[in-house]
């Protein structure tokens, strides 16, 4: 998952979960009153305040190590925080999909999530590309009325 700090200048930090140390995600864990790392996930995707605030103040940790993260804070982070899936993560979940629409015969489970996963996806363009993956590049083009 990319998490996306805007600064007060405009420019945007980013960084991936994927490169959190196993360290560093026991510290968000145990900083979230002991989530397991599952439970983190959904509540990035989610945009929750805490989750978001505690993957930041782990980043931060690397280059100041005495942060604390119960007075640790993010101002205005509504607007200025964001989390978005990572193609790797846009490709599992397709797949998952997958796997249970050709158990079924349908595409109908696909075009429920697409929606979704272009809305939480860094690149939206990304969806599209894993449906080709899949070899389900008929339903990259379908737009729900919702999308704008």
């Amino acid at each position: 998952m990319i998490i996306t700090h805007l600064q007060d200048d405009g420019t945007a930090e980013k960084w991936s979960t994927d490169d959190l140390s196993a360290i560093e995600a026991a510290a968000i864990e145990e900083a979230m009153g002991d989530v397991p790392w599952r439970g983190i996930e959904m509540r990035l995707q989610a945009q929750d305040a805490t989750a978001l605030r505690a993957v930041v103040w782990a980043f931060r940790r690397r280059s100041e190590p005495g942060l604390d993260f119960a007075t640790f804070d993010i101002p205005g982070w509504r607007r200025r925080v964001r989390a978005r899936l990572e193609r790797a993560e846009i490709d599992e979940a397709l797949t998952n999909v997958m796997r249970e629409a050709l158990a079924k015969s349908e595409d109908s489970t696909i075009d429920v999530l697409t929606p979704h996963l272009r809305k939480l996806a860094e690149d939206p363009d990304d969806v599209d590309a894993a449906l080709d993956a899949l070899g389900k590049g008929h339903l990259a083009r379908r737009r729900t009325d919702s999308e704008g």
